[in-house]
């Protein structure tokens, strides 16, 4: 790690241990509230004595564990190396990195801290400038057809060729590198901060194509987005804004692939939603909501699937269960589609789904909203979990096929079309 990256580490663990302190300081507050309610104006004098103790102590607490990574960190970083390799350029490093960004990248970026990815493009495991030279050294194998892979929530770039590892632990080869092998597409692979609104990734995602498609080596004849999860709503966010801004990279895209997509929500974020909301009703444990409610941004847009910035603004992020989501209409140039999977079928499978998106949110079809894919352009897959998505063989043959504009690929019989 660059001593930066060090520094940026520590001053994250003391804004942990200084929040413990705070949830400490909350519980307590909430907890001699309660009593001193109950004594009623015999209690007013002292409580003015309590608070005031009680206040510097836990400030007095709060700076001190604060003080203790910070300061570890700071001689950490003085025998680092202030350049050299970053954090991001190690897998390890980089799926730590997209993780810890997925939980709270929109407090990172807010703070400007160095832990905080942005929205690149990446070739080798390296980023690569949205420039002629840059991108000419990096993609010395371009071609007019671009296949463009955007991650999902906690995600990196890397995830598409190392999740899931085959029995005997080797990766499989990616999409990326298939569809090169087998269609002469040039695969581009972008990171981001999934902790930020998907919006504004969408919008970020959307101005980096602009000057990829400008700084291509050659006139770009095809572009083919494929989104995992919350990625797929990043690439329909960025379609929709691309579209809205006059952007010349809208004209030549062609397919929308949306692997796992949440396209209607995702239960668990409802679930974390519903318990953050209840945890806030009781003085006691609003400590406890606040630790809840302090997940990103991006993941609470994976509530109901937000697109666009116009469902978030203006209002409570952590309102109980209310749907503000506006269609972000398909680009009439492109052809969308959606491959879901459950675990097994019946009930159980519907319920289940892939573990973390159900088959209706996958398919964009509920009871109050429906997301416009057509009925051939829809994919069910049996007994794959959301992670199986990002690399299978069954998804890829469907994925050529309908790039080849011919019939549905043949595939296993644990395989169901949706």
């Amino acid at each position: 790690m660059r001593g930066s990256e060090i520094r940026a580490a520590g001053e994250l663990a003391a804004a942990a241990c200084a929040g413990t302190g705070g949830l400490i300081k909350d519980m307590h507050e909430a907890i001699a509230g309660r009593t001193f309610k109950a004594l009623g104006p015999l209690g007013v004098p002292t409580r003015v004595v309590h608070d005031g103790v009680t206040r510097a102590v836990h400030a007095g607490v709060r700076g001190g564990l604060g003080a203790l990574p910070r300061g570890g960190a700071a001689l950490l970083a003085r025998s680092a190396p202030a350049s050299g390799p970053a954090l991001a350029e190690s897998v390890r490093g980089s799926l730590a990195l997209g993780a810890l960004n997925g939980a709270i990248g929109d407090a990172l970026s807010r703070t400007s801290n160095d832990l905080a990815l942005s929205m690149t493009v990446r070739r080798h495991g390296r980023d690569v400038a949205p420039d002629p030279a840059a991108i000419a050294v990096a993609f010395p194998d371009a071609t007019p057809r671009l296949a463009v892979f955007v991650h999902g929530l906690c995600e990196t770039d890397d995830a598409w060729r190392l999740l899931p590892l085959t029995r005997d632990r080797r990766a499989r080869p990616s999409y990326g590198s298939r569809l090169q092998r087998d269609l002469g597409y040039t695969p581009v692979h972008v990171r981001y901060n999934t902790g930020l609104h998907i919006s504004e990734n969408g919008r970020s995602l959307a101005r980096m194509m602009e000057d990829l498609v400008a700084a291509w080596p050659h006139p770009v004849s095809e572009i083919v987005l494929v989104g995992h999860s919350m990625g797929g709503l990043v690439s329909r966010s960025a379609c929709h804004y691309g579209h809205a801004s006059g952007h010349a990279w809208v004209e030549p895209l062609r397919h929308v692939f949306c692997l796992g997509t949440p396209h209607l929500g995702a239960p668990l974020e409802k679930a974390a939603n519903v318990f953050g909301w209840s945890l806030s009703k009781l003085p006691e444990t609003r400590g406890f909501a606040k630790v809840v409610n302090g997940r990103s941004v991006g993941i609470k847009d994976l509530r109901f699937g937000s697109c666009a910035e116009e469902d978030w603004c203006d209002c409570e992020p952590d309102e109980f269960l209310r749907d503000r989501c506006r269609e972000v209409p398909f680009l009439e140039t492109a052809t969308y589609y959606f491959v879901g999977s459950t675990l097994t079928g019946g009930p159980v499978g519907s319920a289940l789904g892939d573990l973390l998106v159900r088959y209706g949110s996958a398919s964009g079809t509920g009871r109050k909203r429906r997301i416009g894919f057509e009925v051939d352009n829809g994919l069910r897959l049996l007994g794959l979990n959301h992670f199986d998505l990002l690399n299978h063989p069954a998804v890829y043959a469907q994925i050529r096929s309908w790039l080849e504009r011919g019939r549905p690929a043949e595939l296993p019989e644990v395989v169901g079309r949706g």
